[in-house]
């Protein structure tokens, strides 16, 4: 083979490359072109290939990687995301967290991977990532809000894409993404959900289930916007509002008054469901998460912090008298 035709097969190459970005672009959200974007990248497949789309869509990307330090060598794949920021115009910044091994690793690793992140910070969730999560929140006993999670926006510009996509564009580009064990262990419930639920599902159903996973989150996400719009209209700290209010819209108004006793994620469906008995009068006071208690007093709800942290008045509500 000549260099003529050397250079018509790498021709061949690049416009295929452009292609395959042109066609997954359509699906993204990105901000507009010259837009600061900072952009979450790990190393593996979905991230490189969110960090090579919002190139394309014009961003000014900064691309971060968060090393865990929880597995030997862990701090090189630092090494594999500056070089693709580099390959296509982009910024790069490292940043180290400490995470102890020990119980809930995962949700912790979580916690402390978006706690030095900037909070607009972009991230490489799919398609396939969106079923497992109804799937897992599923079996974590979440409502409407939990099994519509992972939702379309700024946050998660690649969500429309699958798994099979991105390691596709990162192949046509010349990237090879880092391989994380991690992603294979069972220990992890969303492992097993990934490589044992959702394959006996396609099984059983005779088809890809992550496309109605999804589209039941996109309605049980519409679901829950609504009912959260109507709740906001309720006083949680009414005894009377909440037991005149529909089932629905009284649990939603608690939900969002006990947000900040469990920092920042969604009380337990059992919390709320104590909140309303002592709303109903069949408890003057219960528990909620964190030390944090509930009390009713000549009819209106009450939020009490733990023992020395500060009170709870304005938007916890405070008791009559």
């Amino acid at each position: 083979m000549d260099d003529a035709d050397d250079r018509t097969a790498d021709d061949q190459t690049v416009d295929g490359a452009a292609r395959l970005v042109a066609d997954l672009l359509v699906r993204c959200r990105f901000p507009a072109a010259g837009e600061p974007l900072t952009v979450a990248v790990s190393g593996g497949a979905d991230s490189l290939a969110l960090l090579v789309l919002a190139r394309a869509a014009g961003c000014e990307v900064e691309a971060v990687h968060v090393d865990h330090g929880l597995r030997p060598g862990s701090a090189a794949e630092a090494d594999v995301v500056a070089a693709a920021a580099t390959a296509h115009g982009a910024r790069f910044r490292a940043v180290t967290v400490d995470v102890e091994p020990g119980p809930n690793l995962e949700a912790r690793a979580r916690a402390a991977r978006w706690a030095a992140l900037p909070d607009d910070a972009t991230t490489g969730h799919t398609l396939d990532d969106r079923a497992e999560t109804v799937l897992v929140n599923l079996l974590r006993g979440a409502g409407t809000t939990g099994l519509g999670a992972l939702r379309p926006g700024p946050r998660h510009p690649i969500l429309a894409l699958r798994r099979a996509e991105t390691r596709a564009l990162c192949v046509a580009v010349g990237l090879t993404p880092v391989e994380d064990p991690s992603n294979d262990d069972p220990r992890f419930v969303r492992n097993r959900v990934r490589h044992e639920v959702l394959p006996l599902l396609a099984d059983i159903g005779g088809r890809d289930p992550v496309p109605l996973l999804a589209r039941q989150a996109e309605l049980l996400a519409d679901d829950a916007d609504w009912i959260d719009a109507l709740a906001a209209g309720i006083d949680p700290t009414s005894a009377a509002g909440l037991r005149a209010a529909a089932p629905p819209l009284a649990r939603a108004a608690v939900r969002r008054w006990l947000r900040p006793t469990a920092a920042g994620q969604p009380p337990s469906a059992a919390a709320v469901e104590r909140v309303l008995d002592v709303a109903r009068g069949g408890a003057v006071a219960t528990e909620v998460a964190g030390g944090w208690r509930v009390r009713r007093s000549r009819g209106r709800l009450r939020l009490e912090p733990p023992p020395g942290r500060p009170g709870a008045n304005g938007g916890y509500g405070a008791a009559d008298g």
